[in-house]
């Protein structure tokens, strides 16, 4: 599958607008939308890091609500997935009524194995807008969405190790957080302007004729796409169906109807095993880049 070339020099913000009192920063707050779980555990990992006395999290997974959300005096943590190499359209439209003040902001995608190209340059401009003032940026894996029993992608992460490191990584953003008077500039792996992605095209999965209709799936879609219809079955809006495979993880009994088994080749690719993890922190401004390896995942200060 076809890379995206990074532009390192259009990627590092010259200024921040959204001017910072660090003292008043007494609260962690963490956001998430999360329909498998593993931006969440994520999310949390990061928090337990952080480890302010005061926590408040706010799951928009299943919150279609339009009301806005205000984050005050709160160090925040924003967590998304992935959608190819994007930040999934859902929740970047459910993070857009968040508006933020006083609030430094880690930012967080959770990719499947793949790449996460241009999502966290993405995150980090939607929630500048909104408010929010850039702290550090972070790419971990998750187990990515198609994953499946003879096709693993991804498998069973994050794991013990991967919530480990998110930890520290939430223990050197409050160091870094205390230790400033204001956040400086730093530099975030993606493009501007970002990769085109196509539209998708409509799918959904199906059900196997041993559902009992139990509407478990009904309760954790993400955009309501699942329902029964006058004869009692499961049946999904195909138009509203994100791909996000919460349903097919929740039940044995419910077909990936819709596999792309390139886009899981391309993935399986990029798996390594357990004792060859690499991984990447990166503390880099426009002035110096360093790079250290600690594990498989990526992030900047």
């Amino acid at each position: 599958m076809k890379r995206i070339i990074h532009a390192f020099e259009q990627n590092s913000l010259s200024l921040f607008p959204n001017q910072l009192i660090i003292a008043m920063v007494d609260t962690t707050h963490i956001v998430f939308f999360s329909p498998t779980h593993t931006s969440a555990k994520i999310a949390r990992a990061i928090g337990d890091g952080i480890g302010m006395e005061r926590r408040i999290e706010t799951d928009l997974t299943l919150d279609e609500s339009i009301t806005p959300i205000e984050i005050k005096n709160a160090l925040t943590i924003i967590a998304v997935p992935v959608y190819a190499g994007r930040v999934a359209p859902i929740a970047l439209q459910r993070i857009r009524r968040l508006k933020g003040e006083n609030a430094p902001v880690v930012l967080v995608a959770v990719y499947g194995n793949r790449d996460y190209e241009d999502a966290l340059v993405e995150l980090r401009d939607e929630t500048t807008c909104l408010g929010f003032t850039p702290l550090a940026a972070g790419a971990f894996i998750g187990e990515h969405s198609y994953s499946r029993p003879g096709m693993p992608v991804a498998e069973g992460r994050p794991d013990a190790n991967d919530l480990q490191i998110a930890e520290q990584f939430g223990k050197d953003c409050l160091k870094k957080l205390k230790n400033s008077e204001a956040p400086a500039d730093f530099f975030i792996k993606g493009n501007v302007p970002y990769r085109y992605v196509a539209p998708s095209t409509p799918a959904a999965p199906l059900c196997t004729e041993e559902c009992f209709a139990c509407g478990e799936c009904i309760e954790i879609c993400p955009t309501h796409a699942i329902y029964l219809n006058q004869e009692g079955k499961i049946e999904t809006e195909i138009a509203k169906c994100i791909k996000c495979c919460a349903c097919v993880k929740k039940s044995v009994l419910t077909e990936h109807a819709y596999l792309i088994p390139l886009i899981l080749q391309c993935c399986t690719r990029n798996v390594q095993p357990e004792e060859n993890r690499n991984c990447f922190f990166k503390q880099q401004t426009m002035k110096s880049r360093e790079q250290k390896s600690i594990g498989r995942h990526e992030w900047w200060d």
